[in-house]
C-alpha cells in the first residue's frame, strides 16, 4: 500500500510536499460523481499530492457523499496517497471498511469523537495515518494531548457540509495558533485547511502556517484545467513567502 511517509510524488518530495514545503489535496466533491475513477487519474496527472475524500453521513453535517466501496473502486485509478475525511457522527463504526478501501490517512472530526484518544489509536494500529479537524468555533487546544497519534491537523476555513462555501478569513488566527501548538511536538504534523481554498485565499493561509490545502470547487471549475489551478495555487503560496 502506498504510504504518506514512503513515496514519491509526480513533482518534488514524499507525498504531502513535505520536501517542497506545500501539498495540495483536491476534494473532489465537486467532482462528476458518475466518472471518479477517471477524476482520480486525472487529479494525479495535473500534479495533486493526495486525493481527498469528504466523507459525510447527513447526520454530522447536511450532506450525503462517498462510502468505503466507493473510494475502493477507484484506489486503482492512481499511486497517490488517499485520505478521508470523515464528516460523520460515529467515526468508529467504519475504520477496518476505510481501510480496506485503500486510504492511508483518516481524519476525523474532535467534535464526533467522545473518546478521541482511543479512536486515533485504533486507527494507528489499522496501520494508517491519524489526522484531527476542527470545526471553526472547535479551540485548536483540543489536540494537545494527542499529538503523539496524529500527523496532521485540518483546521475548518468554512462549516462542514457542502463544496463552493466562502472561506472564513478570520480563520487564518486559528491556523497560527494550530501551527504554533504543534511546532514544539515530537513528531512533525502537517497544518491543513479546508474551505474555500483558491488562488485568492491561499497566500493568507500559508503566511498563517498551513502547508496542506484541500480544495474543490478551485481545483474544477478553473478555466486552465485542473493542472493549471494546482499549480497557480503552489505559486502564489510560495510567491507571498517571498514578498
Amino acid at each position: 500500500m502506498v504510504s504518506f511517509a514512503a513515496t514519491g510524488t509526480n513533482r518534488t518530495g514524499p507525498p504531502g510536499g513535505v520536501a517542497r514545503g506545500i501539498a495540495i489535496a483536491p476534494s473532489l466533491l465537486t467532482g462528476n460523481f458518475a466518472e471518479l475513477g477517471s477524476d482520480v487519474q486525472e487529479m494525479e496527472a495535473a500534479g495533486a499530492d493526495r486525493i481527498h475524500w469528504d466523507v459525510m453521513d447527513g447526520c454530522f453535517v447536511p450532506n450525503l457523499t462517498f462510502g468505503p466501496d466507493i473510494v475502493a473502486a477507484t484506489r486503482g485509478f492512481a499511486t497517490i496517497p488517499f485520505e478521508a475525511h470523515l464528516m460523520v457522527a460515529n467515526p468508529d463504526l467504519l475504520l477496518e471498511r476505510w481501510a480496506e478501501a485503500g486510504c492511508q490517512r483518516l481524519i476525523v472530526h474532535a467534535e464526533t469523537c467522545t473518546h478521541l484518544h482511543r479512536t486515533l489509536g485504533a486507527i494507528n494500529e489499522l496501520g494508517m495515518s491519524a489526522g484531527v479537524a476542527l470545526n471553526p468555533a472547535t479551540a485548536p487546544w483540543i489536540v494537545n494531548h494527542v499529538l503523539d497519534l496524529i500527523d496532521l491537523v485540518l483546521v475548518m476555513t468554512v462549516n462542514p457540509g457542502f463544496g463552493g462555501q466562502l472561506y472564513i478569513s478570520s480563520m487564518e488566527a486559528k491556523v497560527r495558533e494550530t501551527a504554533a501548538l504543534v511546532e514544539h511536538g515530537s513528531r512533525q504534523i502537517q497544518v491543513a485547511v479546508d474551505g474555500g481554498i483558491s488562488s485568492s485565499t491561499i497566500a493568507g493561509a500559508y503566511l498563517a502556517g498551513a502547508r496542506v490545502f484541500v480544495s474543490g470547487s478551485a481545483v474544477y471549475r478553473h478555466p486552465g484545467g485542473k493542472k493549471r489551478a494546482i499549480d497557480e495555487m503552489i505559486q502564489i503560496a510560495l510567491d507571498a513567502e517571498n514578498r
